[in-house]
């Protein structure tokens, strides 16, 4: 299956709070941006709460909405299916998409656990041979500055890799009065500040370098030990309702050393109590011949500094990445306009469509999540082992 006889490709959504709105706003706006050979269709949305998800469906721009995706997916009049759902029911779902013959973008971590992403990475893999398309959404990927930073390190830019940083820092739980949602739950997310947001930084730093994570010795620290039950669980925001006290069961931070294949040694630190930063990604990638920055707070820069230089003219250029030779950019506006955190989705969706219609295997697959998930797993055995030396099992799936 790839489109349509008309040329469409017709999506169904699993999820509609934070990141089902935020791909819900990239599926309305990716064929306005982007001249694509195929036009997608919004044609259902899918949630628990019938009054909700029908709320949400008049809100985000779908044509229908239902509460059952083993309905969504057993759909005729569906290609796609979209899941932004916990990572809980990512394997389940997912599972059953591309055994329909769906194809499928999951959110970020693929999974709980490196058995449910293995299956599915299996799964993928043989669905690809029937044309069915796969991706996970890591979407960071998809801002300008990054995939500039990953074009220049291909370039031979920075020479050979000697260090790699990133931290990934959040303070939505500060608060000890703020409620158990389901991302304070094992069961729900499969781990805290390490699969949330420790997976992007892993996924980044190993895209933009080409190399990966080898090796790692971790900690990690679970700062609230029991928070109010919540009324309701929307993930970033809850409120508690007076039930007592549950307890948390993932971490809320996660650090880590590392060793990546191609010799480069690196740092990482993933937590959400860092007071006062709300969103704050910050990547750093040192070589023989430069470096290189990214920060998320100011996503339409890049830091370059080209030590080839004379010596009299080196230090770090701000390279505002607006223009429309640079990655996705000719799409959007003048010079030294600035983009926002919802286009990398947008960016996201259009290489989707564009693989779906070209026939090949969009990026990052589901074996690189994968990757990333075994990756997620040493830290966690590390850090069970007083941090000792552990290294990161190598993909293995069958097709």
């Amino acid at each position: 299956m790839s489109t349509t006889d008309g040329g469409e490709l017709r999506v169904g959504l699993v999820g509609y709070a934070f990141m089902g709105a935020a791909h819900s706003q990239a599926w309305r706006t990716v064929n306005r941006a982007f001249d694509l050979p195929v036009q997608v269709r919004m044609t259902a949305i899918c949630g628990r709460d019938p009054a909700n998800v029908r709320a949400a469906a008049d809100r985000l721009g779908w044509q229908s909405a239902m509460t059952d995706w083993r309905e969504l997916v057993a759909r005729d009049d569906i290609d796609v299916i979209d899941v932004c759902t916990p990572g809980d029911s990512h394997a389940e779902i997912t599972l059953a998409a591309l055994a329909a013959g769906k194809h499928v973008l999951c959110e970020k971590p693929l999974a709980n656990t490196v058995e449910e992403a293995s299956a599915m990475a299996t799964a993928a893999a043989v669905a690809r041979g029937s044309g069915v398309r796969s991706l996970c959404g890591f979407n960071y990927r998809r801002v300008p500055a990054v995939a500039l930073m990953q074009q220049l390190i291909a370039a031979g830019r920075l020479g050979a890799i000697r260090h790699v940083r990133a931290a990934y820092l959040q303070d939505w739980i500060v608060d000890p009065e703020f409620p158990l949602v389901w991302r304070l739950q094992k069961d729900r997310a499969g781990s805290g500040a390490l699969g949330d947001i420790g997976a992007h930084i892993v996924d980044l730093t190993q895209y933009v370098t080409g190399q990966r994570i080898t090796g790692v010795s971790a900690l990690t620290e679970t700062f609230v030990r029991e928070r109010p039950l919540p009324s309701v669980s929307s993930g970033l925001s809850a409120g508690a309702d007076g039930r007592g006290l549950g307890r948390v069961t993932v971490d809320d931070a996660a650090l880590f050393t590392a060793r990546l294949d191609g010799g480069a040694v690196a740092t990482y630190e993933a937590t959400r109590f860092a007071t006062g930063r709300k969103n704050a990604l910050r990547v750093e990638v040192n070589g023989a011949l430069g470096s290189l920055a990214f920060d998320l707070e100011r996503l339409n820069e890049l830091e370059f500094y080209d030590a080839t230089r004379p010596g009299p003219e080196q230090g770090f250029t701000r390279i505002l990445v607006t223009e429309p030779e640079h990655p996705y950019l000719a799409a959007w506006w003048p010079p030294g306009h600035i983009i926002g955190y919802e286009h990398s989705f947008t960016h996201q969706m259009r290489d989707f469509v564009q693989a779906i219609a070209d026939g090949t295997d969009p990026a990052p697959s589901f074996e690189d999540a994968l990757q990333v998930q075994l990756v997620l797993d040493a830290v966690l055995r590390s850090a069970g082992n007083d941090s000792a030396w552990t290294g990161v099992d190598p993909v293995l799936t069958t097709a």
